[in-house]
């Protein structure tokens, strides 16, 4: 099944209630809520294939069903091909160990490590966890919190976006309609104000920041 949260932060203790026990009943909720902060889908399964828990990332990826979907409660891939991999991982899961599997439809392509879950998850009766790969190698939400950190100007956020997608600086004058030196100016003030060596370099830091995803509230899932 799905879980959907609400926060209990603001509940009182119940009375004869430990604090301990107060963090504990605390515990699912709000690591539910960092994990919709994550850009990537995380997903735990059951030994059927039943999905368990999943965060606002993979139920989008569900939902668009492009390679995954679920019906009755369970994962199921698109492609026959697809799925005998899949099951493969998580067989291997079983046995403890990691496995990265490409789902491919076209030019469509969606990496997914599975890993076995921990005995802590044995209470929901879980035996692997999901971990999608990021959709972009920089979030928009992550990025403009990069940009107003080094002080970036909105069009120089522009620059950085494109050049994150693998744009060479001529491709770049072009989409803008700026010229080719504009872009130079512009990458210089980046690698400047980013403390960067060039162009590679600067990506790099990009590719690395926290994968936040856009800031959005969770719905119920039924």
């Amino acid at each position: 099944m799905f879980y959907s949260y609400e926060s209990e932060l603001g509940d009182p203790t119940p009375y004869g209630q430990t604090a301990g026990q107060s963090l504990a009943r605390l515990q699912q909720p709000l690591l539910a809520m960092l994990m919709d902060e994550l850009a990537y889908g995380v997903m735990v399964l059951g030994e059927k294939s039943q999905i368990l828990l999943c965060n606002r990332a993979a139920k989008r990826e569900l939902d668009n069903a492009r390679l995954i979907a679920q019906r009755d409660q369970r994962l199921y891939t698109k492609a026959d091909h697809d799925g005998k991999h899949l099951r493969e991982a998580l067989e291997e899961a079983r046995k403890g160990r990691r496995t990265l599997v490409e789902l491919v439809d076209g030019a469509i392509v969606l990496s997914v490590v599975i890993i076995p879950a921990p005995d802590a998850y044995d209470a929901i009766q879980a035996t692997s966890i999901l971990l999608f790969a990021k959709p972009a190698i920089c979030e928009p939400a992550t990025l403009s919190l990069f940009c107003r950190c080094h002080k970036l100007t909105k069009t120089e956020e522009q620059v950085l976006a494109v050049l994150c997608l693998g744009y060479s600086t001529p491709e770049i004058a072009e989409q803008l309609r700026v010229a080719v030196s504009t872009v130079r100016t512009h990458v210089r003030s980046l690698c400047a104000k980013t403390g960067s060596s060039g162009v590679r370099a600067l990506v790099n830091q990009v590719a690395v920041l926290p994968p936040v995803a856009a800031s959005a509230h969770l719905a119920p899932v039924h």
